[in-house]
């Protein structure tokens, strides 16, 4: 089995993660105790991709849970699919990050990042085949765009065989919470330039956008826009439930864009020449 191990980091990371292990749990017919509770065997297929089955039958999430705050652990634990977690995978600080790249990239993420990466060891020992891992973040604050930069770049240096592929909330002008929000995206982007595989940029002023023109929500919350974003990316991750063979390599061919290629007047690719 190709399995997935997702990474939720800081406080955006962590409820959009939720709300995707919601939507995903649904779709498999997992409950919130994480027993099987569906009405079809169709939801029981590739449902190892992303949950591993413990003892008693029941499922447990293939996730761990980053933060340098505890109240954000919290918020996950008393949700509706808290307890379907595995309670050693939530690792927290107490300080916070304050939205400050440099304390979640070098200073308090960087004390941190050691037992992240045990339990994420342990995740990936768990696993038959594991495809790679998908990290859900944010770039505009200090926890998801330093540490979640930091965590990339380890696990790049440990496993620079499997797919990284990110979902990352990027900042925009209209929706803004702080003003830091532009130079802690600057000082990400070269980091996931170098590191993944496969970034997929959300943008909360086009959530808002769908929501009000597609949706028809006059006042959408950011439940609402958390729910949008899980439903792609479960959209994304829709061939898992398909008898296709499809994977995340399938989509970095097919996403990718080959840079050392150029394109001929006569329509052909030729290679670039590199400089002696």
């Amino acid at each position: 089995m190709r399995e997935i191990v997702h990474i939720q980091a800081g406080q955006c990371g962590n409820q959009i993660g939720s709300k995707f292990w919601e939507v995903i749990s649904d779709e498999h017919g997992i409950d919130q105790t994480g027993l099987y509770n569906g009405d079809s065997h169709l939801q029981l297929d590739r449902i190892c991709v992303y949950f591993n089955e413990a003892l008693g039958g029941k499922y447990v999430p293939r996730a761990v849970l980053v933060d340098l705050e505890p109240g954000t652990m919290d918020a996950v634990r008393s949700g509706p699919f808290g307890q379907v977690f595995r309670p050693d995978n939530f690792v927290f600080g107490q300080s916070g990050a304050g939205n400050n790249w440099a304390k979640g990239h070098y200073t308090e993420g960087a004390e941190l990042v050691d037992a992240v990466l045990d339990v994420t060891r342990k995740e990936a020992e768990g696993c038959d085949c594991m495809q790679g891992f998908q990290l859900t973040h944010s770039l505009g604050g200090g926890t998801g765009s330093g540490m979640g930069t930091l965590l990339i770049s380890k696990i790049r240096e440990e496993y620079p065989d499997r797919i990284m592929n990110t979902f990352s909330v990027v900042p925009s002008p209209k929706v803004s919470d702080t003003v830091v929000e532009p130079y802690n995206a600057t000082l990400s982007v070269h980091q996931l330039v170098e590191n993944t595989d496969e970034t997929f940029c959300i943008d909360n002023e086009a959530l808002y956008d769908i929501c009000f023109r597609t949706l028809k929500i006059t006042t959408p919350t950011y439940g609402d826009l958390n729910h949008l974003v899980s439903a792609t990316m479960s959209g994304m991750d829709e061939m898992e439930f398909t008898e296709a063979e499809s994977n995340m390599n399938d989509l970095v061919s097919e996403y990718q864009q080959y840079q050392n290629a150029t394109i001929a007047d006569d329509g052909e690719y030729e290679e670039d020449e590199e400089d002696g």
